[in-house]
Formats: C-alpha cells, structure tokens, sequence
C-alpha cells in the first residue's frame, strides 16, 4: 500500500457537522442503491440484449476473443478513470471540508454585528464568505491545501507569487479573491450602495508569513488572525446600511436557488 505523503490541515479544527448532514448521505445512499444500481444494470442488460439479437440476426459465431478484449479495455479505462477521480475527489472534500471549518469559524462575527453568508454564486465562479458588518463589506475565498506529514507547511507572497512550502500554486488565490471583491463592489454598487469591498484569502492549518498585504490588495491570513485584522479597521457602516446591504445579498443569494 502506498503511504500517504499527505496530511489533512484541519486535523485541529475539522468542521462540525451540518444540519441535515445524516439525511444527505442517506440521499446518496439511496440514489444509488436504488436509481443508479438498476439503472446500470438495466443498461448492461439492454447492451447485452442488443448483441445477441446482431449475432442471431446476422448469423454471427460467438467470438470471445473480441468480447474479451473489450472487457480488458473496459478494465483499463475503468482504473484509469477511477484513479483519476479518486484524487479529484479527495481535493473536492479537502476543499469542502475547509469552507465548512472557515464557515463554522466566521459564525463568531455575527456577535460582532457582521451578516455572513456563504457560497454566493458569481457566475461559474462564487465567493466562499462574505462578512458584512459596522467595519464593512470582506469577501474571503478559502484555499486549503493539503500538508506535508512533517516539516513546516509556510505560505509565502513573494513579488505576487504564493507559494506552499516553496511551490507556487497551480491557480492564484490573490487573482482570485481580488476578482469576487470586484464582483461584489460591482454588485453593490448596481443595488446602489457605495462601500469598499476587502478581498481576503484564509489558508486553514498553514501559516502565512507576513508580506506587503496594502500593495498586494488583498489580505492573506490563517483564518485564526482574520478578528485582529478586521477590528484594527475603521467602523465605516451605520447599523441600517449593514442590514439593508444584508438584505440585497440575501435576496439575491435566493434567487440563484434552483427549485
């Protein structure tokens, strides 16, 4: 067995669960053992079916030597694929997993007179947070990265650059987060309200060393450090701006929902 050269980075702050989480997995269960299982079946079945009726038909001999072969190809591609999938699938949980320990975390600001919201569609794209609040209006685009099993797992900006441990990231995080704070500032604006927008990206479990965050535009923070930041900011919005900002967002968040 291979061993594994990775480690989660919210092993100390994996996210709680979710209300109605026992009856999503059950939806899953169910969709598969009961829609996709016969479905497959079905499907194999009516394949089958068709060959027998070519080779009664056409007077065909069997030929195992082609079935065969087909098989072996199937195989192939099979394992190919569901290796792919594997590791595409356990980045897609990594990445879930660490919005919904960064969501869990941010539910501490509405104390502080903040909305928050999170998953705000933007097109094929989306904010992970949003913080609306007396100290304004902080779009926050969470990267979890998975960790070495030892060693320092550092987050470095260096000429714009981010980079894990010394590797740049395949995507930029920075490019990222300062496009949805642009996306919400537009947003904002067209519900016409007027209010910077703060781009801010977390990474849970890593810690980030200090660079120019004013001439980077955006802060780059362990999700931890985000309160600090944000109380260090001026009060810029009245009680009322906040809630109706919150309102916009939210009406508009519902609209996205496809039912």
């Amino acid at each position: 067995m291979k061993k594994e050269t990775e480690r989660s980075p919210l092993v100390r702050a994996m996210p709680l669960r979710v209300a109605g989480q026992s009856l999503d997995a059950e939806i899953d269960d169910v969709q598969y053992d009961h829609v996709l299982s016969p479905l497959f079946l079905a499907l194999f079945m009516i394949v089958f079916a068709c060959f027998e009726w070519a080779r009664y038909l056409l007077n065909m001999n069997p030929s195992p030597l082609a079935v065969t072969g087909g098989a072996l190809l199937a195989c192939v591609y099979a394992a190919v694929r569901i290796k792919l999938v594997r590791r595409r699938l356990k980045q897609l949980k990594t990445g879930r997993d660490g919005e919904r320990a960064v969501a869990q975390y941010l539910e501490w600001f509405r104390s502080a007179g903040f909305f928050v919201f999170h998953d705000i569609p933007n097109g094929d794209a989306n904010v992970d947070h949003l913080l609306i609040g007396p100290k304004g209006v902080f779009t926050i685009e969470t990267k979890t990265l998975s960790k070495p099993q030892r060693g320092e797992c550092k987050i470095t900006v260096v000429d714009g650059v981010v980079r894990a441990n010394g590797r740049p990231l395949d995507r930029d995080p920075l490019v990222q987060a300062k496009a949805q704070a642009g996306w919400m500032r537009q947003f904002l604006k067209e519900s016409k309200f007027k209010s910077p927008v703060q781009p801010v990206v977390v990474f849970p479990g890593w810690f980030v060393e200090p660079f120019d965050m004013r001439e980077a535009g955006v802060w780059g923070l362990e999700v931890k450090a985000l309160d600090k930041f944000i109380d260090n900011e001026p009060t810029r919005l009245t009680r009322d701006e906040v809630k109706a900002m919150a309102s916009a967002v939210g009406s508009y968040v519902r609209s996205q929902v496809k039912v």
